[in-house]
């Protein structure tokens, strides 16, 4: 068996090398690698990213000689799904593709799995045709076909309804009420799927006649569900036990914790709930820590604005300013700024309201205003621990606007964001919170402004015609006429929505000495951008379209995130 296995890996290899992903000296290393660690020849060609999933699935399919099947564009049919229930999908990481007659084509990323394919035909009492496709891609298609939406509703079905005068009757509710399967199943099931969603919150909403679940998928909310009222008590009671919330009080508003275990993902999420008309509404917000380390590059800076963004960041102190509305990003961009620092030579220090993710050898602080730590506070406190970098979550305040300059001008590399529309408009925003001109420009290195776009979904876009006003729109600013753009059209990878995640959409401004002239000067918001412009600053409005020209997003949706109330 051991041979077999030796002369198989020898094939594939050779197949790489001949295919020219490989070289002769990577093959004799991965060689190396796998007798040294005992592991899979397909696992060390993954880990050393030598080769891609996809790739190293269809190499496979010409060495077993084995049909190789692209999931992302072939799809699944859904009788076939019916066959194979969730958890042997999950468990053997396999996918019905099509059910013919007798005969059910699986998806697998390993068709010598002998056990696999016996425990299949016996489930399915059909006979089994193997093909191979990459083990993402299965994983992706066990995601969108296998979803929680019946098995949620099935498990709250169980919960006895009590009424009282024609109503559901007030709950009182009991430990083990509140602990019982169906509740605990239900609740665990909305959460996984809203990870399998890419949602970042949950929200739980009750209304006159009905309990809604809405998603928030790419900044958008979703109805998922809508389920029946006598849910609702049982079910914001399990929430607050898990989250350490007090289950009796109802009437104050109140935030709590989980940590949630999501396959191999460890997910924190946070709890808000507050009292509505209809009773108690929760937000949960979904904090997937793998999304907190996307580096500079990935977050969506074209190149000349990320050229311009990395000058600011090599600055040994000054301040550095992130501006936008709630949900354009800012926190996204601090933690990938914070992560390109070397946090080795430099003693980093964060003061987050809240802390939403935690990071490796970067000292992070929490702003608690009964203990009295506020940003202000906790900024103060900062100076005394010998900082190099010093990350503010927000100024909110002259008190913390202040205090940031003059760290700034002491030596320190201050990163802060603050809620304004553009980059000059921050600046303007600075001075307003009491800072004199002449510090401001002084301690001033520049300013990001920023807004999340969606992401046209990549598996079913297609050139489309938009409506006169957005062509008009992307006309004015680029100078160029042009009615079709890349439009998705809803598939099962996007949920229907024709977009698959989000980027952002930059405005960056470098404070070269003449925009330091014009601030101290008193001129007004014109003057400072069109000087920015001539030093190179890309606005919000014609980086969006950029990316609309580039098939990144649309025009609806820089019209609908770039606004301004000038």
């Amino acid at each position: 068996m051991e041979a077999t296995k030796t002369n198989l890996a020898k094939d594939l290899g050779q197949l790489l090398v001949e295919a020219k992903l490989i070289t002769e000296e990577q093959l004799r290393h991965v060689k190396e690698l796998q007798l040294k660690r005992g592991d899979k020849f397909e696992r060390i060609l993954l880990q050393e990213r030598l080769v891609t999933p996809q790739q190293l699935a269809f190499f496979n399919s010409l060495q077993l000689r084995l049909p190789f099947v692209n999931l992302r564009k072939e799809g699944v049919e859904s009788g076939a799904i019916a066959l194979v229930p969730e958890d042997v999908a999950r468990k053997l990481n396999v996918i019905p593709v099509v059910a013919t007659g007798d005969s059910v084509v699986i998806a697998m990323e390993d068709p010598r799995d002998i056990k696999a394919i016996e425990e299949l035909a016996a489930l399915t009492r059909k006979r089994i045709e193997p093909v191979i496709s990459s083990a993402q891609d299965i994983q992706e298609m066990i995601d969108l076909n296998y979803r929680a939406g019946g098995e949620i509703r099935e498990q709250f079905s169980q919960i006895p309804i009590r009424y009282q005068r024609g109503r559901v009757a007030p709950a009182r509710l009991s430990s083990e009420t509140v602990t019982q399967a169906p509740i605990v199943r239900a609740l665990d099931l909305m959460i996984k799927q809203a990870v399998r969603d890419r949602a970042s919150d949950i929200h739980i909403e009750p209304q006159e006649d009905r309990l809604r679940i809405r998603y928030r998928i790419d900044g958008i909310l979703h109805e998922i569900m809508s389920l029946p009222l006598n849910v609702h008590p049982p079910l914001l009671s399990r929430l607050k036990i898990m989250s350490g919330l007090n289950i009796a009080e109802r009437r104050r508003p109140q935030d709590g914790q989980i940590t949630f275990d999501v396959g191999e993902k460890e997910i924190d999420i946070r709890v808000a709930t507050s009292n509505t008309v209809y009773g108690e509404m929760a937000v949960l917000r979904i904090l997937d820590k793998t999304f907190a380390f996307l580096p500079l590059p990935e977050i969506g800076f074209l190149p000349d604005s990320l050229e311009m963004y990395l000058r600011m960041v090599k600055s040994p102190f000054g301040m550095i300013l992130i501006s936008g509305p709630t949900g354009s990003g800012k926190t996204t961009t601090q933690y990938a700024t914070v992560n390109q620092l070397d946090a080795v030579g430099r003693n980093i220090l964060t003061i987050e309201d809240p802390v939403e993710y935690r990071f490796a050898n970067i000292n992070q602080m929490q702003v608690n205003p009964t203990a009295g730590i506020t940003f202000a506070t906790g900024l103060r406190a900062c100076m005394r621990l010998d900082p190099n970098v010093i990350l503010v979550g927000e100024i909110r305040d002259a008190e913390t606007a202040q205090i940031g300059v003059q760290a700034s001008l002491t030596g320190h590399l201050v990163l802060s964001s603050v809620h304004a529309n553009d980059t000059v408009s921050t600046i303007f925003r600075m001075i307003d919170l009491g800072v004199e001109p002449f510090l401001l420009t002084s301690a001033l290195i520049g300013i990001t402004a920023q807004r999340m776009v969606r992401r046209v979904c990549p598996y079913c876009s297609q050139p489309t015609k938009v409506p006169p006003d957005e062509q008009e729109a992307y006309e004015k600013e680029m100078g160029e006429k042009r009615s079709e753009f890349l439009i998705g059209t809803g598939c099962n990878f996007c949920a229907g929505t024709g977009y698959l995640g989000r980027t952002g959409i930059f405005e960056v401004l470098v404070m070269g000495e003449e925009i330091r002239r014009l601030v101290l000067s008193g001129a007004g918001s014109d003057a400072i951008k069109a000087q920015a412009a001539k030093a190179g600053t890309v606005s919000l409005w014609h980086d969006g379209m950029l990316k609309v020209k580039l098939g990144i997003t649309t025009p609806y949706e820089v019209i609908r995130n770039v606004y301004s109330i000038s």
